[in-house]
């Protein structure tokens, strides 16, 4: 799984510091490096003393010798970073984040640093904090260190499903299975995601297991194109879980492309499995709309509003809905709403787009036409 390989990966960092986070900008002084004074020659004894330890694989006698070092010198990056490696190798979570903390206030540029930082807060089950930093460390890169990157990329789509911020997670999943990534380890988590279980794969219950991976697995599968396997596993899904939330709704939602009538009737049924599943009125609100059944859309909507205020696709679906009727200025504050909560949505900005010119706002259409053209064109330099 990825955790072990990360740990195998921090055994590597520990070996090589000068090859790992301050090393990228150069910006790491050596232990040698003369240091005046009898101070200073107690440290460059201790610091050269940790770096044979650790090469030797005495990592007991280079925490101690490092600690030593730090303590004579207590902004030496390198040994710092030597530090929190091993202590992380020995599974001493809370004492490498602590020293991983020190490291990022004196160099907070390298990603890696921070890589490291948000997998010993993981450890520690400071959840929030530890995909601020993992988040972070994606932001900044972490160079040629592919193996370090994909084991971020899990944690946070990991943290990011436990925080219910479930698009997210499936959109990075979905990406790194298209980078090359293989797919099985990511099946469970990729299924929470789906699903809307708010569960790390640790705290997956034991009798949902099998329906966590096979909706995984159907994810990938449409993800593939291979509609009719992920047909059968969304239908077995159904058939063995039919009192499950979130079944009932991926089926409806994959039936809605192919044969219509059956995806409503999926998605009325996940409302009776979850009177209060937001995702369910939405998508069959969109629908309603698509077919111009804008009556049965609108209370859909309104509830959606209602259930889920911060949700910005609930604020869109009622947006679109009330414009469809031809209340043009409530539809329009609907999606100034939705614009406000999510305003790199590109589809609200087209929405509002639309009203503004019915509405004769002109001045506003233009607004939105140029941000659409910057969401559009990120590189452009607009």
């Amino acid at each position: 799984m990825m955790i072990i390989g990360t740990l195998i990966f921090v055994v590597s960092l520990a070996g090589a510091p000068l090859q790992t986070a301050a090393a990228q900008r150069g910006t790491v002084s050596s232990p040698a490096k003369a240091a005046p004074g009898e101070s200073g020659a107690r440290f460059n004894q201790v610091s050269q003393a940790a770096a044979h330890a650790r090469d030797e694989g005495r990592s007991n006698d280079a925490v101690r010798l490092y600690t030593q070092a730090l303590a004579l010198r207590p902004s030496w990056k390198e040994g710092l970073w030597s530090l929190s490696t091993l202590l992380y190798q020995k599974e001493q979570y809370p004492e490498a984040r602590d020293v991983l903390r020190r490291f990022v206030a004196y160099d907070p540029d390298p990603g890696l640093g921070w890589a490291m930082l948000g997998m010993s807060e993981f450890q520690t089950r400071e959840y929030s904090r530890s995909l601020d930093h993992l988040q972070r460390a994606m932001a900044q890169g972490m160079g040629d260190h592919k193996d370090i990157a994909q084991s971020v990329f899990y944690y946070v789509a990991m943290l990011q499903t436990r925080f219910e911020r479930y698009d997210d997670s499936m959109g990075l999943l979905i990406a790194m299975v298209k980078s090359g990534q293989e797919a099985g380890p990511l099946t469970e988590l990729l299924g929470l995601a789906v699903l809307r279980l708010p569960f790390l794969e640790s705290e997956i219950p034991s009798d949902r297991h099998e329906m966590v991976r096979m909706a995984g697995e159907a994810a990938l599968a449409l993800e593939a194109q291979r509609r009719d396997e992920a047909e059968r596993l969304f239908s077995s899904m159904v058939a063995t879980y039919p009192n499950e939330p979130g079944v009932h709704f991926l089926y409806g939602a994959f039936l809605l492309d192919v044969r219509p009538e059956d995806g409503l009737r999926e998605l009325k049924k996940e409302l009776e499995v979850s009177p209060s599943s937001v995702p369910a009125r939405l998508r069959l609100t969109e629908e309603y709309v698509k077919e111009q059944r804008v009556d049965l859309a609108l209370p859909l909507a309104q509830e959606a509003v209602k259930l889920d205020p911060k949700r910005s696709p609930a604020h869109m679906m009622l947006g679109e809905v009330l414009v469809a009727k031809g209340d043009l200025g409530a539809g329009i504050k609907e999606l100034e709403t939705a614009r406000d909560q999510a305003p790199q949505t590109v589809r609200i900005r087209w929405d509002l787009l639309r009203a503004y010119t019915t509405a004769g706002r002109a001045g506003d259409a233009k607004r939105e036409k140029e941000e659409i053209e910057k969401l559009s064109n990120p590189g452009s330099g607009q």
